[in-house]
Order: structure tokens, then sequence, then C-alpha cells
């Protein structure tokens, strides 16, 4: 929630809380300058010249005259460098489990002076002064490395780094956590600082709350992606590529990373864009599927201030027939904002609340801030001083800041136990009746009115017993947060999935649940970012994601609204939103054309439901994200590559959202195959660009050809929808049933169709062959092949 930032929670200088902003920044500050060594001189450091190698299992070292490398190949596809002694772990990105390394890549010597590691997928090139290159089998250069530079100050502090890469003229790159700009990045720097702009945001604005080292990295020599594994403060600088003409003179793309401390260490994963992503998750752990209920159409408002306005807006929904699956609490449901508590005299029978609403159908969700009230004779704030639990600053005493209570403190979740004492507070949320968690304000914000609205970076943490300080934690405290609630969520719980989702994390996130996009403008940029976004943190492993619909502030125009309804049914986290004072989101407010065509989108949802089930289900099986740039099948389309405003939701559905005001009609470019207009069934051929009918009621959705995906029939039992292949091509699809909301096994059904005499036929692949379908079938398309 940004607009919980500053200038939201109204902390002017007319105010206590101002006063307190005001304060809290002049303390950090004057703790950082007290605490944290002075920048001396400092002088640059490279390599130097190769001096040996010793050979080790997947690779080896290998050593220059000032430093040295380690590489090691793992099986699949992926590779790890760390120079002076980093290794793999301690990592909070890391899944736990190291790959084992590849038993066939071996260290060889180079016949340029280097040294280079050979194996099936890949090849590792080193120069003799430090250059690494990561090569297809076939000797084409994917990245290549410059030899890095430290700045290693006379105060004897954490070594500066920077590295900088070209990869091929023609290369696109994504990632780099959730960007506004996106999905494909421009030419320009971008922070590595998990940030609140304290204010809503737009397409231009960066950083934001999600920032990681990961490049997904898209050219005609073939696809990787880049993770330099340092959650440090640090800023990325692109540049695009310029190819040749034919002269042979290209100039190639770059990236520079330039970090503030921490291990200079790598992974690169290579390989199609599906393969790279299940790589990744494989390293950084599986994305966390949310039980079936959080695929369903959510509402939220920061205000809603009463059981009674909670009541009246799931009445509204039900009345006038609109699926609600969940409702969301914001910090109006506390007792003065302060976390795990409930306001009595607004809410005084919140589990009855929530069990009324359960049997309709509706979950409710809790947000969760980590800023705990410092005051003596708080519960949360007793308990918590009792278990050393919050962060403390290099004298040992509290580093307090200012959040929504007040005055607070901030444990620290880089410590085991602190996780734990936190995760047993989870146990009070579900005994209100909650049934998920929403993480907010967990960069982590502290208010002030100069500087960063955060922790000072002098302050102390675990870092599970190692020590560190707020530079090393800032990124990944969100991640440790989740951490804490994900784990006290399946310990409290054991036969439910947990329903978690976080405003900030860091690479590996997935695993504990997703995100949304945060506190965005309410405007037609906005919208644009919104999808972005979602794209783009897909692409770094966060597959379950969302934003504001209608925008976190003002009041967005009917047709705004609806645009951006329509574009969130299509999206993982379907969600409405907004500030406190802003105007409302119930999609009755916007007057009766509105409601319907909003009508006509929640339902399409609820029919697509099985096949969202299917794709959190594959994604956690295979990292593959909901929802995917129209490159994904199709990598060396270079047209494709630039396409931004459109993209595919799973395999089977092609989603052009309306991102401008006044368009009733779309240029959309397909990929590859046959595509169905799924409202209309005309026939497009793709590769090319098409223009498609987008009226007010609808967004143009596409199906491709020979698909088979599972929605819900008029029965509400799922069903088989099959849009027909052309004639001599073969088409299929997964459908993969769901465990509703436990950890039972998931079940995955494997179909292909065929036109054969004008019928389409629909097989499901078994073990020993295949056989007729197991659920019904609904063939879509057939009129129009004939």
């Amino acid at each position: 929630m940004k607009g919980r930032g500053l200038v939201r929670a109204g902390v002017g200088f007319a105010r206590p809380g101002g006063w307190r902003a005001l304060l809290s920044g002049w303390r950090h500050r004057r703790l950082d300058a007290r605490d944290l060594p002075a920048h001396g001189a400092v002088r640059a450091r490279v390599p130097g010249m190769v001096v040996d190698a010793e050979p080790r299992p997947g690779g080896g070292v290998i050593r220059f005259a000032r430093s040295e490398l380690r590489i090691r190949v793992v099986t699949g596809g992926a590779v790890f460098w760390g120079w002076d002694g980093a290794g793999p772990e301690p990592s909070y990105a890391l899944s736990g489990v190291v790959p084992e390394p590849d038993p066939r890549a071996t260290l060889e010597p180079d016949k340029d002076g280097g040294w280079r590691v050979v194996s099936e997928r890949l090849t590792v090139q080193v120069s003799r002064d430090g250059a690494v290159e990561v090569r297809t089998p076939g000797g084409v250069v994917l990245r290549r490395d410059l030899p890095p530079r430290w700045w290693e100050g006379a105060d004897g502090g954490p070594a500066r780094w920077t590295v900088r890469s070209e990869v091929s003229a023609d290369a696109r790159f994504f990632g780099l956590g959730g960007r506004s700009s996106g999905p494909r990045l421009r030419a320009g720097t971008y922070r590595l600082w998990n940030t609140d702009p304290g204010r809503t945001f737009g397409p231009r604005d960066d950083p934001l709350y999600i920032t990681m080292p990961v490049q997904l990295v898209v050219a005609d020599a073939g696809t990787h992606l880049a993770f330099y594994d340092d959650p440090w403060d640090g800023r990325v600088v692109l540049r695009e590529g310029v190819e040749g003409a034919g002269s042979g003179h290209d100039r190639p793309a770059t990236s520079a990373v330039h970090m503030d401390g921490g291990p200079l260490r790598c992974w690169v994963v290579v390989g199609t864009p599906a393969r790279v992503l299940s790589r990744w998750t494989r390293l950084t752990g599986a994305p966390a599927a949310p039980p079936s209920w959080a695929l369903g159409p959510q509402h939220a408002r920061w205000g809603f201030g009463s059981e009674r306005e909670v009541r009246r807006v799931v009445a509204g929904y039900r009345e006038r027939g609109l699926p609600l699956s969940a409702l969301h609490l914001d910090i109006d449901h506390y007792d003065g904002h302060r976390v795990f508590t409930v306001d009595r005299r607004r809410f005084p029978g919140l589990p009855g609340l929530a069990e009324e609403l359960a049997t309709d159908g509706v979950r409710l969700v809790s947000i969760v801030d980590p800023a705990v009230k410092a005051e003596a004779g708080g519960t949360v704030y007793d308990s918590g001083v009792a278990a050393g639990a919050f962060v403390r600053d290099v004298n040992g005493r509290e580093v307090r800041g200012v959040a929504w209570p007040g005055v607070c403190v901030y444990p620290d979740f880089t410590d085991p136990q602190v996780r734990s004492w936190w995760g047993q507070w989870y146990e009070e949320r579900l005994a209100q009746g909650f049934a998920g968690m929403w993480h907010d304000l967990n960069e982590p914000v502290s208010f002030s009115v100069f500087g960063a609205n955060t922790l000072p970076r002098s302050a102390r943490h675990s870092f599970e017993g190692r020590g560190g300080d707020h530079r090393e934690a800032h990124n990944v405290y969100a991640l440790a947060m989740a951490r804490a609630g994900y784990e006290s969520l399946r310990r409290l719980r054991p036969h439910e999935r947990p329903f978690l989702f976080s405003r900030s994390g860091w690479a590996g996130m997935q695993r504990y649940g997703g995100t949304w996009s945060g506190d965005v403008s309410s405007g037609w940029p906005g919208l644009r970012a919104s999808l972005s976004l979602v794209l783009g943190l897909g692409l770094c492993g966060v597959p379950y994601s969302g934003c504001d619909v209608g925008g976190f502030d003002g009041s967005p125009a009917p047709e705004l609204y609806l645009r951006w309804f329509q574009l969130g049914a299509y999206l993982p986290l379907f969600r409405t939103h907004s500030a406190i004072g802003a105007g409302r989101r119930e999609p009755w407010e916007f007057g009766p054309d509105v409601l319907e065509h909003a009508r006509a989108a929640l339902l399409e949802r609820e029919r697509l439901r099985p096949y969202f089930v299917t794709l959190a289900q594959l994604a956690r099986l295979t990292g593959a994200p909901y929802i995917r740039p129209l490159w994904w099948g199709f990598p060396k389309d270079r047209a494709l590559r630039d396409c931004e405003d459109a993209f595919l939701l799973g395999d089977a559905l092609l989603v052009a959202p309306i991102l401008e005001p006044g368009v009733r009609s779309r240029t959309v470019r397909l990929p590859r195959g046959r595509w169905y207009d799924t409202a209309t069934g005309r026939v497009y051929e793709g590769p090319g660009q098409v223009v498609v009918d987008a009226p007010l009621s609808r967004i143009p959705v596409l199906a491709r050809g020979g698909s088979v995906l599972a929605v819900r029939g008029s029965d509400g039992a799922t069903e088989l929808e099959v849009w027909a292949p052309a004639a001599g091509r073969k088409g299929g699809g997964v459908v993969v049933s769901g465990s509703g909301d436990g950890w039972g096994r998931a079940e995955v059904e494997r179909y292909t169709t065929r036109l054969v005499d004008g019928e389409v036929r629909v097989k499901l692949i078994r073990g020993d062959g295949a056989g007729p379908p197991k659920r019904p079938v609904r063939v879509r398309g057939l009129d129009s092949v004939r």
C-alpha cells in the first residue's frame, strides 16, 4: 500500500506523526554517520593474469594474480561462478539444495592461455585476464562478463564491485523484479533497492517494491537467465545493441552491474524460455500454488471501517449475481493500527463474521505489517522484547522508526528464532477467522521526511547467526518475513495450502506466495504499468501476481475502470483495491453498462477457474508463469520480442487488453499458428498482425487452434474446451486437477487433438497408449474450418 507513505499518512509537520517522522529520519541519519565507516581513499583491483587452475567436480578453481574464480557447471544447463572464494551458499535466494555438479563437465586449458569448462549443454570460457564467456555447444557466445573490478576502501569496509557484460546486438532484456516500464527493459539505469516511493506510481517510476538482480536475456542466439546473488544496494545500467546491417560491426548490448558490497557470484541458466524458468525455479524453489479459492475474484479497500460495511459490500455482490471469493481487510480493522489486533468497536464479532461469509463462499484475508508499536504493555511488543526479536543498533539498542501505529520497532526476520516467534502470532489471525495473509509495508518502511523511508543502513541483523547490517538485509527483509508467515501457516493449518502474498520480496519469494503491483496510480498509464509488472515478475520466477484493479488512488472514469477490470480477470491475482478516501471499486458504482460488462468478465473468470488451477499447478511443477510474453514459444521472432501490449495466458489463450481510452478495435500481433476470436469464432493465421474488435463489452481473447483447456461447465463440473486444429496439424493440452485447498497429489492429464474427416478427435495420453477423454468435450471453431 504505497499510498501509506508519508503524504498519504498525513504525517505532515503540523501533526505529531509528522514530527515523529522528522525526528526518526534525523536519528537514522545520525546512527549511520556514527556507526558506518566513512569512505576513505579507494583503489580499483582487477583479477590480473591467470596463474594456475585446479580441476574440481563440475569445473574447478582458476587462480589469477589478485583473485580466484570458482566455476561449477551443474546438471540441467546451469553454471555457477564466484570470485574471491564466494560459493553458492549461504543464500536467501536458493531453495536450500544446491544442484550436484555435472560429472561430465571438465576443466581444460584453452589455446589462448585461459581455461574452459566443457559440458553437454554449455561451455564456459575463461580468458587469461578473467573474462567469462558462456557459449552454446556450437560455440555461439550467449554472454561475456568482462574482468570484474573491486573498490576496497582504506577503512577496510566491504568491497564495492562492478562487472560489465556483453550480449548479442539483437538481445532484449527482461526481469530485474517488478519494473513499471517493462516488461522489455530499455536502455537506462535500474536501482536494486526495494523501495516504497511514498506515493502512487506510473510507468516511469523506478525503483519500486521488488527489485532483484535477475536478468532474462532473449536473442536470436538463444535465451539465458543471469542472476548475481547479492542482496546489497546496487544498480544495473543497460544499453541496447546496434546491429551492423551487414557490415559485420555490431555493437553488443551491454549490462553493467554495480554493487555497494557483498559477494560477486553469478548463476547463468541457458535453454528455451520454458527450460530456463524451469531450471531457475529448481534452483530457487517451486512456486507455491495458491488454494483454489485464491484463483477467484477478490475485493479489497482501505477503509471498509466496520462489519456493517463488509456485509453491505458482500451482499452487493450476491444480490447482483457477481462471483466473489475473498474480501481483504486493511489496516483500518486494527486497533490503533497495531498489528495482530482488532478494533472491537468496529468489528465486535470478527470470527462470527468470517464464519458467516465462509458459508457463502467468501474468505477473509488480513493485512499484516511488520512494524510493531513500541509501547510497554502492548502484547506483541512485550513478547518481542522478551524474545529479543527486534532489530538493534551496534550498541544493542532497539532501532525505532515511524509507521502507522506511531513509533515502532521491527522484527529481525533474518534470525530463525525471531521467525518462529513472529509465526506464532498468525494463530491469532486464524482465530479471528482469516483464511489468508497480505504482507504490506515490508520493504521495510519507516516514514521519514527526508532520506530513505526505511531502517538505518547501520542497523544490525542476525543473518542466521553470522551477523551483518541493513545494507545487506534490506532487500531480503520481506523474503524472510514471508518465510516466517508461510512456515507458520503450514504448521498451524497442515492440511491447507497457505495463501500469502507480499508487497516486497527478492529472488526466491515464489516459494512462499505471490505479490501484487502495490499502489499503482489510477490512470491509463497505471493500467499499462500494471501489465508490465505482472509480466516482468513472471519472468523472474514469481508467477502469482496481480494489480489494484482501478488503481489505488483517485476515482477512475467508468471506461478506465472497466478496461482495468477486464484485464484483471485474466491475471493470476484478480483483486480490486483502493485507498481510503479514493473512489469506490465495486462494479455497480460505475453505472449499469459497466456493471453488466464487469459481470461478464467475472463469469468468464469463473468459467476459466479450472484452467487457472491447471496453470497454478503447472507453475509449481515447471516454473512456467501463468501469463507469458507473446515470444514465449518463439523467442527468435523479433517482432514478438518487442510486443508488450498483449500476453499469453498459458499455452491456449492470447489476451489483448485495451490500454488507451476510446479504443474499440486494436491490432494484435499473432505468433505462428491458427487463432480463433473466442467471441466471434473468426479464424486468423499467424504469424502476422490482425485487427480485432474490442467493444466496451469485452477485450479481445484468442484461442490457439488445437488447444485443450479445462473450463467449468453449466452444471459446475469441469469439461474440456477444445479449439479445432487446422487440417493436417495436431494440437493438444494439459489439464491438471488441483487438490482443492490441500496438499493432495495433483493428477496430470495430457490430451492430443487432430482433425480427421471434418471431426475433431481428442485422445487422453496414458502410459499404455491413448484412450478416450475422462471428461465431457465441447469442440469450438469447427464451423470456421469447414
